[in-house]
């Protein structure tokens, strides 16, 4: 049986024993934080990146940004360690999780080079991501061209759990963020934390996912919300946090990057890596941009301690960026949950005529159950009011398959983890944003809304043609019960959730039943 536990059930539980341990290890005082901002573009416009892009930008009017999207986990990861690589001012790096595995360390290290180039950089995590890094972290720290600053950050760092037992109204309030910039010229944002899960590196989980690199005037802007957040009275530098490093220092960093470029499976995956479209047009300076009217939302990060300002939530500027889907609204998230309220929106947007088609995770595929279960109980009235509902197989095909290349989700995994929705064919949201209470309420997120008729209709497209064949399409049967159509070859109907068990089925009943929709 499949755990139904997970982050966030722990948060829940631990709400609950609140009160036993209220005031008993509490963040000092706040440190002295050295204010530092975002070079200007014009400091950095005569650096590689900065040439490369000047003519580009000129010949575009109306405020236009070039944007690619990184639907390879492959180009998403090239992309990352090219901007490493090419920087020559400066890095601002914000993440939800960093793993110490082989795509993690190399990232890391890639830092730790353009730092050693005398290349700034500005690292802030989300504590909540960091297990395992803090002796990294601290010797990142006194390098002196590197800063690192934790989000919420934990006092206890062993185990990291029992902080949402100390100080849960703040450690319930994580930093959900995405962004890779590099000399204020190009930025990376999208669903992708850093990790081999994330770029196709490892036999276990992988997770379906979506980035966009983009220049133009749309990277100033990331440079400033990094600003406020790095900033703000959520991000504590490292060494208030952590104890010093030990006397090597970067030294065991440098060791286990060295020792993954000369594995076998490392030097396949870089092998992989450099044979990608991607890498082969940037060698060529042949890179593709849609060029697009890009506007970036970002929540208040003020929101990690509560006190966003009026208007500050990424949900509220996305409402009044879009205003009401006219024709189509085709929306993939891996953590799908709509509330009450969502279902009578997406409910209104059927009467009106609006065409209303969803991806989320399967139960076998998702890494939350608990968030299945938030979703599952509104299955019925969403279908019951015409809303097409597809539920990602975890049998997907990975990433050997060379046709997910293909895929405008992102590679296909085991597990979806895009954050992307189409709106009438003509505009995308690509960023960190799920369709749930914890992202709408709680953490912070990222995203850009981006006036693409060629991305939307991509994304648009890609539920006509792939989504069927990777997904449930799920029905009301004669009865009025939910039933999951396969594409196997003939069409296999499911009458109970695939891959579940009853016992699972009854725990998610169990935890459906529970009020606890907000911390979903």
């Amino acid at each position: 049986m499949k755990h139904p536990f997970g982050d966030r059930a722990i948060r829940f539980l631990t709400m609950l024993m609140l009160p036993l341990f209220v005031g008993a290890c509490s963040l000092p005082p706040p440190p002295e934080r050295v204010p530092s901002s975002a070079f200007g573009p014009e400091h950095t416009a005569e650096t590689r990146l900065g040439r490369a892009s000047a003519a580009q930008v000129a010949r575009q009017r109306d405020g236009k940004s070039g944007v690619h999207a990184l639907f390879d986990p492959l180009e998403a990861f090239a992309a990352r360690m090219l901007l490493a690589e090419a920087a020559e001012k400066s890095l601002d790096v914000q993440y939800y999780i960093w793993h110490a595995d082989q795509t993690g360390t190399l990232l890391m290290q890639a830092l730790v080079d353009a730092a050693d180039r005398g290349v700034r950089v500005r690292l802030l995590l989300d504590d909540g991501g960091t297990s395992g890094l803090d002796d990294r972290l601290a010797a990142l720290a006194e390098h002196p061209q590197i800063e690192v600053r934790l989000f919420n950050p934990f006092v206890l760092r062993w185990p990291k759990p029992m902080g949402y037992l100390t100080d849960f109204s703040r450690a319930n309030r994580r930093m959900h963020n995405k962004s890779f910039t590099a000399d204020n010229q190009a930025t990376i944002i999208g669903g992708r934390n850093m990790g081999d899960e994330y770029f196709g590196a490892t036999d276990g989980v992988l997770f379906s996912d979506l980035d966009v690199l983009a220049i133009g005037p749309i990277v100033p802007e990331v440079s400033a919300d990094f600003d406020r957040y790095w900033a703000s009275a959520s991000a504590w530098p490292v060494q208030a946090i952590l104890p010093a490093a030990g006397a090597e220092g970067l030294a065991p960093l440098a060791r286990d990057a060295a020792r993954i470029r000369n594995s076998p499976e490392a030097r396949a995956y870089a092998d992989a890596v450099r044979n990608t479209a991607f890498v082969n047009d940037h060698l060529q300076q042949r890179v593709a941009l849609d060029w697009s009217v890009v506007r970036m939302v970002s929540d208040d990060p003020a929101k990690g301690l509560a006190k966003e300002e009026r208007g500050g939530l990424l949900v509220d500027q996305l409402y009044h960026l879009l205003g009401a889907p006219q024709r189509s609204l085709s929306l993939v998230s891996p953590y799908f949950v709509p509330t009450a309220a969502g279902v009578q929106a997406l409910a209104a947007m059927r009467q009106r005529g609006v065409a209303v088609q969803i991806l989320t995770n399967a139960y076998e595929a998702t890494d939350v159950p608990l968030v299945h279960a938030g979703y599952a109980k509104r299955r019925k009235p969403l279908l019951k009011s015409g809303v097409a509902l597809y539920e990602m197989q975890s049998t997907a095909t990975g990433g050997k398959d060379p046709v997910a290349r293909l895929n405008p989700l992102g590679s296909s995994g085991s597990s979806l983890h895009a954050k992307t929705f189409a709106v009438d064919g003509e505009r995308a949201f690509v960023g960190s944003f799920n369709f749930d209470p914890r992202s709408a309420l709680l953490n912070t997120e990222l995203g850009f809304l981006i006036d693409s008729p060629v991305l939307a209709k991509r994304i648009e497209s890609a539920f006509e043609t792939q989504v069927p064949k990777r997904s449930y399409t799920l029905a009301l049967s004669d009865s009025g019960k939910v039933v999951w159509r396969d594409f196997a070859d003939p069409p296999v109907v499911h009458k109970v959730e695939p891959g579940s068990s009853w016992w699972s089925r009854a725990g998610l009943t169990a935890l459906s039943w529970l009020p606890i929709e907000w911390l979903l």
